[in-house]
């Protein structure tokens, strides 16, 4: 890794004389990772404490965009939700799955336009389109077939309704929850550490150059 980041800091340094490009900067500047600078920590802080005092909301944000519930709350650290968010949302989508399969045709639908029927008699291949008049002449009479489709009976509509609202509730949880989740937990880092915090004020006084001023220092 260190060999592919000299790498293209070389070619950076090739390329400064003509152009100034964005990711040049980020390389010579240290950001190519997005990484925090390197910061004293106090002797206390955990390793988990500082992963979730430097989580971003950003990255919880782009996670929601995977179509995979509970992304947001495995970032978060909450390995036990994300598994029950996950496992709540194979739930949903396995009724969805169930409902559909368990969904009978029914009849078509009664109309009261005549109707235009192929393969009648024949359940799998039956079709039937509704003879909707568009243009009538005194001789004769110009029709538009619209089809219909058999009505779909039994439980299964209830169990797709149930797993779609098991699904979208699922998703929902996770985002608000999640991104929730990820501004408390920095907040309590950061509160308690904080608290820790001490400003000391020093005055200095140089004889030398005939100066005085101010020292600011925060000490844990």
């Amino acid at each position: 890794m260190k060999r592919a980041i000299l790498t293209i800091s070389a070619v950076c340094v090739f390329i400064s004389g003509f152009t100034a490009h964005p990711v040049c900067s980020q390389v010579q500047g240290g950001d190519l990772l997005n990484e925090a600078p390197l910061t004293p920590i106090p002797a206390d802080m955990t390793f988990e404490e500082y992963r979730d005092m430097n989580r971003r909301l950003t990255v919880g944000l782009v996670l929601a965009a995977i179509p995979v519930p509970g992304m947001i709350h495995f970032y978060a650290g909450e390995k036990k939700t994300g598994w029950r968010i996950l496992g709540a949302a194979a739930i949903g989508v396995g009724s969805i799955i169930v409902g559909a399969v368990s969904l009978d045709e029914g009849d078509f639908p009664d109309s009261d336009f005549d109707l235009f029927i192929l393969n009648q008699g024949d359940k799998d291949k039956e079709r039937q389109f509704e003879k909707i008049p568009v243009e009538m002449t005194s001789t004769d009479t110009t029709y538009k077939l619209h089809e219909i489709f058999r009505e779909r009976e039994g439980a299964g509509g209830l169990l797709i309704i149930l797993g779609a609202a098991i699904l979208i509730g699922d998703i929902a949880y996770d985002f608000i929850h999640g991104i929730r989740t990820i501004e408390e937990k920095r907040d309590r880092v950061r509160f308690k550490y904080g608290k820790m915090l001490s400003l000391s004020i020093k005055p200095e006084i140089n004889f030398k150059n005939n100066s005085a001023g101010i020292k600011l220092a925060f000490n844990f």
